[in-house]
């Protein structure tokens, strides 16, 4: 399995992060930061929600969306729930982030899942208040990251977070869909089956 992870910003940088997994190991292919390129009018606090640059950024990020999924066919696209966004401009912001890379995700054909920040946090860290620094830790030990770990930023580490908490969550429903499934026919009947023949033809 192979997600893409979104931890997605408009003012801030938007995190991605690719992991890989065979079932047993997990692996980062690749992650960073959409960073935010703001003008001068924006710095100055003169540019509302709706002003050229948003455009411009979420064209930007929806480029980079694009560009990983033709690049990493990922089987999800995994993105932080909305919901939980401290206040409604905030929410507006970040599903205007989601929308793209909605957009994106469906032109390719590819599922998204969403997941709020307390899930994410639980499923990887197993403490649903778990702070920036004890989530990058655990992405680290979790990816075998070494080497990347001085490259790792917040955002990337959010995003790669939001990916292994989906694939935590769709082998928890493969483990539930495979306890939970009929036992195949020939178990049922066919030992039995046998048995009633033999009693039941003629001497």
């Amino acid at each position: 399995m192979r997600v893409l992870g979104i931890d997605p910003a408009l003012a801030g940088p938007t995190g991605y992060g690719i992991v890989e997994t065979d079932g047993r190991n997990y692996r980062s292919l690749d992650f960073g930061a959409v960073k935010a390129r703001r003008s001068p009018k924006a710095r100055a606090g003169l540019s509302g929600p709706f002003t050229p640059e948003v455009p411009a950024r979420l064209r930007e990020i929806y480029a980079v969306v694009l560009r990983l999924l033709e690049k990493h066919s990922p089987d999800a696209v995994a993105v932080e729930s909305v919901f939980t966004a401290l206040n409604m401009r905030t929410a507006l912001k970040l599903a205007e982030v989601r929308g793209v890379v909605l957009l994106a995700a469906a032109e390719r054909g590819i599922p998204v899942h969403s997941y709020s920040p307390r899930e994410v946090k639980a499923a990887v860290a197993g403490y649903g208040n778990a702070d920036k620094h004890q989530m990058q830790q655990m992405v680290r030990v979790v990816l075998g990251m070494r080497s990347e770990a001085a490259s790792l930023g917040s955002d990337a580490a959010d995003a790669l977070a939001i990916a292994l908490c989906h694939i935590y969550s769709a082998q928890a429903q493969a483990r539930i869909a495979t306890a939970t499934a009929p036992l195949p026919a020939r178990r049922n009947g066919g030992t039995n089956g046998h048995r009633a023949a033999r009693i039941q033809s003629p001497r």
